[in-house]
């Protein structure tokens, strides 16, 4: 929203700097972007406002002539090429040192005095494009009969436009007239309202046309009036200046006055030829189906049987609340204009206004909420409009067909709710004074209650609070006391899924993970690669009501699909190591209407490990990868994992193992089948992490256990231990491990395993890293040997496991 300070003073006076103004209107009503100064760089002293005394023909050239002015100071004679200079004008006028435009380059230049023509010129009368106000050249700029002679111009059309950005709810604050109120309320300046008298003719507007509204939810209230005898033609300068300031281009005097009158009081109008009006009738009803229009914008659009048309007696003539038809526009043939004033359903049009993709002032105003009563008051503003600038005669009466016609809204406002919501008591002269200014109906009823009456500009106020609002801003955000808090803060509320879920990202992350976000939204046909068939949770997806494109139809039950199709997009550009993961949620179909989120970290890792030197080429990751990433996070998380092999779909048997946290699964590990990676045009091994962050979150200890590190060496020995080849390396390490001998702790891992010559078949060899740690002493060979020939015996007794070559 852009807004004129010079209209401003029109309805409220106005001396405060622009800055100041900017200030206040920033703390109290709205964000105030920016303001651009106009005419600034204007003399004073050098361009001041001029009248044309008389206008003679140049004797040495046809197209000059030899133009008398006084600028205050007397009469001046200047050499002047406009072709619509006349007397008794009042113009600009420049004299020798000003600083202008140079109406043939466009840049700024210093005027210097020189003959023309073998004729002095004392100055220069200007147009507007040497002034920076627009681009025309043609002739001067003719300024109005009232400007006083020798004024500074910067004084007569200097102007301050501030650009406003208003809130959702605020279409008052859409024209100057609300921001006018804001003012007028803030400074304590007399708010000036517009004129809206007019006369009227003896023809009864009810005999010149007729309304139906037969869509009474979508229009609130329809107003028509019949104004003849229309002169169209171009509209004053003022006018064509204050639409160009607040960036609206100038057509004529009729379409003009009703953009004044939007841009004004924040209400859209429109204006038919009332002669191209079929049948002399006017019907505001849902489009039907197959029906077209043609906007004013000359694109052919196709209507929606849910969109708002505004239709004569033969079809439509314009999308409501959007734009008119071009086969009722006003011309320069139009000689009686029917105009439109009308409330519409905010979120009917903000509809229509997406499904056409065409977004106007009057769409923009609708959207936001107009209070049905602003369409007779802008209705009577620009029928004043009308008989002052078009030369017509204004039908008697006004049409309104008002179905949406809703009782007095009152509020009962409790003075002590004031003073909870603000924490200061507001003295009642200034609630009533503040609600007064504003709009608002106000009584002080007995108990420190207030009744309170919104403005019908103002639907958006409909509790108490909104009302407390009001008062607290324009009393002033300042004027409330700096306090310290009081009481206890409350305990943090515990919320160890979302804490789970984000020491996991960080853990991948530290394990050389990337991060990647993917779309919530898939196929069934993807899902299908992945999914169980027999899944019937799972190949039941909850699907979207309008998607955006054929792929994204359905909210995801897996995470895989898109975790695949990501890497599959990065090996196509990238040779080394992959190593991916999100953080995201499978929408699990639940008998209620929401689906279920369960929130799930899925990573995929494959390709050539990283050599020394940080490049690939080196052996290639593999499942143990994987795995070793997995109990990497679960050691930060204080979870001791077992894993087990199982069986899952679309991931290869043998390779594939589910991880547990006590009694509870919490995720996989395994490679993916490669008829499973193909189908995403895959054609390496690639290795799926899945981990349940709901499961995970019960497992986390309270608090990490931890044991003092021994002040006593280490002893570590190898070893090489004989097991049944379906025995997993886990079941070993976790006997090892938990193996006590007295107070002498056993840590052990794996670093080997081997099936081939040497080993019976059936059997496999293990290599068994073991070390031994004393808290009180250091242990001697002996002690040691104790103890390994005690953990022999138990992994021979227990696992069916002997040393090997022993």
């Amino acid at each position: 929203m852009k807004l004129s300070l010079n209209w401003l003073r029109d309805y409220v006076d106005v001396d405060l700097p622009p800055a100041e103004l900017k200030r206040i209107l920033l703390d109290a009503t709205a964000e105030v972007e920016s303001y651009e100064l106009i005419g600034a760089e204007w003399d004073p002293e050098r361009i001041r406002v001029a009248e044309v005394l008389a206008v003679e023909p140049h004797p040495n050239a046809d197209r000059l002539r030899l133009v008398t002015v006084d600028a205050g100071s007397g009469r001046q004679q200047v050499v002047c090429g406009a072709p619509n200079v006349a007397a008794g004008q009042k113009v600009a006028f420049a004299t020798e040192g000003a600083t202008l435009i140079d109406g043939h380059t466009g840049e700024p230049m210093k005027l210097k005095l020189r003959p023309i023509r073998g004729v002095d010129s004392a100055g220069m009368v200007l147009s507007e494009k040497e002034l920076g106000l627009s681009e025309d050249h043609e002739g001067i700029l003719v300024l109005p009969a009232e400007a006083r002679i020798g004024r500074p111009l910067v004084e007569e059309l200097g102007d301050v436009v501030f650009d406003i950005s208003t809130w959702a709810n605020r279409a008052d604050l859409l024209g100057v007239l609300g921001f006018a109120r804001e003012v007028s309320t803030l400074t304590g300046a007399p708010l000036r309202e517009p004129d809206r008298t007019y006369s009227e003719s003896a023809t009864k507007v009810d005999d010149r046309i007729s309304v139906t509204v037969e869509a009474p939810d979508l229009c609130r209230r329809f107003t028509a009036s019949v104004i003849e005898g229309v002169t169209v033609g171009p509209s004053p300068a003022w006018m064509q200046e204050r639409l160009l300031r607040l960036g609206m281009r100038p057509i004529n005097n009729v379409v003009d006055i009703t953009n004044y009158v939007m841009l004004e009081t924040g209400q859209p109008l429109h204006a038919f030829d009332y002669d191209l009006v079929r049948g002399r009738r006017i019907v505001a009803r849902r489009a039907r189906p197959g029906e077209r229009l043609q906007t004013l914008d000359g694109a052919d659009r196709e209507l929606d049987p849910e969109m708002l048309v505004i239709c004569d007696g033969e079809g439509p003539v314009g999308v409501a609340g959007i734009m008119g038809g071009g086969n009722s526009e006003v011309s320069d043939r139009t000689t009686t204009v029917l105009l439109e004033v009308a409330n519409f359903k905010a979120g009917s049009i903000r509809r229509s206004s997406g499904i056409l993709k065409l977004r106007t002032e009057a769409s923009l105003r609708f959207e936001k909420g107009i209070g049905p009563e602003m369409a007779e008051y802008a209705q009577r503003r620009a029928l004043h409009l009308f008989e002052r600038l078009t030369g017509g005669k204004v039908a008697r009466g006004l049409v309104d067909v008002f179905p949406g016609k809703q009782p007095q809204r009152t509020i009962i406002l409790e003075g002590a709710r004031i003073e909870q919501v603000l924490g200061i008591a507001v003295p009642v002269d200034e609630v009533r004074r503040i609600l007064g200014g504003l709009g608002f109906g106000c009584h002080h009823l007995p108990l420190d209650r207030y009744s309170v009456q919104p403005p019908y500009w103002r639907p958006d106020v409909e509790i108490p609070d909104d009302v407390i609002e009001d008062i607290g801003r324009i009393y002033g955000y300042d004027k409330l006391p700096a306090t310290m808090l009081r009481g206890n803060l409350p305990p943090v509320e515990p919320r160890p899924v979302e804490e789970t879920r984000e020491s996991l990202r960080d853990l991948m992350v530290a394990a050389g993970f990337q991060e990647i976000i993917t779309y919530t939204l898939t196929e069934t046909a993807k899902l299908a690669r992945v999914v169980e068939p027999s899944d019937a949770l799972r190949m039941a997806p909850l699907a979207v009501v309008n998607p955006v494109a054929a792929q994204h139809t359905y909210l995801r039950t897996s995470m895989r699909p898109s975790l695949l199709e990501t890497y599959a997009a990065n090996r196509r550009h990238h040779d080394g190591p992959l190593r991916l993961f999100e953080v995201g949620f499978e929408y699990l179909p639940t008998e209620a209407d929401l689906p279920h989120e369960r929130t799930v970290i899925c990573a995929l890792l494959g390709g050539a490990r990283e050599t020394r030197w940080g490049r690939g080429g080196g052996d290639r990751l593999d499942f143990y990868d994987a795995k070793g990433a997995v109990e990497s996070v679960f050691d930060r998380l204080g979870i001791t994992p077992a894993m087990a092999p199982a069986s899952v779909h679309g991931l290869l048997d043998g390779h594939t193992a589910e991880v547990a946290a006590g009694r509870e699964r919490v995720g996989v590990v395994a490679q993916v089948h490669p008829v499973t990676a193909r189908a995403f045009d895959i054609d390496e091994p690639v290795f799926l992490v899945e981990l349940w962050v709901e499961d995970i979150a019960r497992a986390v200890p309270p608090r990490p256990e931890y044991t003092p590190p021994s002040r006593f060496p280490e002893v570590r020995q190898d070893i090489a231990l004989l097991v049944d080849a379906a025995i997993p390396a886990g079941r070993v390490l976790q006997l090892v491990r938990n193996h006590r001998s007295g107070s002498v702790m056993l840590q052990a891992d794996v670093f080997d395993e081997y099936r081939g010559e040497g080993v019976p078949a059936g059997k496999k060899s293990l290599a068994v890293s073991i070390r031994y740690q004393a808290p009180d002493r250091t242990l001697t060979d002996d002690d040691v040997a104790k103890i390994q020939a005690g953990l022999l015996k138990r992994l021979e007794k227990e696992l069916g496991a002997t040393l090997r070559g022993g």
